[in-house]
């Protein structure tokens, strides 16, 4: 039986059309959806198809966990190593690069480490420890999680208590406790933007290499899930990857900024 799904667009025409009326889901990134992408993107799709695409906005791991639990037909997520072994392990196929965008590192404007306009996230982190900042982790294992435990691990940081907080919530909610609590966090550039006014956080550290946030589609296998809708996720797939799909990435411009990059190949 499958999970139940809590948000809700309509799909459109895809290159090679699903049976009418049957669903698509697809289990993504809370950034896809916070940062107003998919609410952009649907509507788009919308227009020519015959059915809906139902999606839920978790972090990486869980969404992960639904398309190999094959609640979903289709997973969007920002984990490379994860999205490879979930491939390898047979959970999905055809994985395709979609689109990207990058990480940086937020914080308050009186900026108690010292670390605004640092290119270098480790040398950022250390100081964010060695200062006794607070920084809010997710602590979800979202893709955002993920970057940024490799992050401290590549700095040679154990980010101990009592000043960091694993909170175990989305990009939105990690945001406001790092305003409510005068901290440092990473995040997406696009979740940040859209909730930049609500918390009066700054950015303090961007463009690095290692900050860089590629994102990967990847329809769930109808060989070990039989009951999934493939034809309709690769229909799906297929448009996002498309030149019209591609497009409509590019032209998401909230405020005139562009917060996602096309990158199909």
């Amino acid at each position: 039986m499958r999970s139940v799904i809590v948000a809700l667009g309509w799909a459109a025409l895809p290159l090679a059309a699903p049976a009418a009326g049957l669903d698509i889901t697809m289990a993504t990134t809370t950034s896809t959806d916070n940062s107003g992408l998919l609410q952009y993107l649907l509507p788009r799709y919308e227009a020519k198809c015959r059915c809906k695409v139902r999606y839920t906005a978790v972090g990486t791991g869980n969404a992960i966990r639904l398309g190999e639990n094959g609640d979903v037909d289709l997973i969007m997520v920002h984990a490379r190593a994860a999205e490879d072994r979930f491939v390898a392990e047979g959970h999905g196929v055809n994985r395709r690069d979609l689109m990207y965008n990058d990480f940086v590192i937020v914080g308050p404007q009186a900026d108690p480490a010292g670390i605004r306009g640092k290119k270098d996230a480790g040398a950022a982190l250390k100081k964010i420890k060695s200062s006794d900042a607070v920084f809010v982790s997710r602590g979800d294992d979202s893709g955002t999680h993920k970057k940024e435990l490799e992050l401290w691990k590549e700095a040679g940081v154990d980010p101990t208590r009592p000043h960091y907080l694993s909170i175990g919530q989305g990009m939105g909610q990690t945001l406001m406790v790092s305003a409510e609590k005068q901290g440092y966090t990473l995040t997406d550039r696009a979740t940040f933007a859209t909730y930049k006014d609500k918390t009066g956080l700054e950015i303090m550290v961007e463009g690095a290499m290692n900050l860089l946030n590629p994102y990967g589609v990847i329809a769930v296998n109808p060989k070990k899930s039989p009951h999934v809708n493939y034809q309709g996720a690769m229909a799906f797939i297929d448009w996002l990857t498309s030149e019209a799909g591609q497009k409509a990435i590019a032209s998401y411009r909230p405020q005139g900024t562009q917060l996602f990059f096309p990158d199909s190949k």
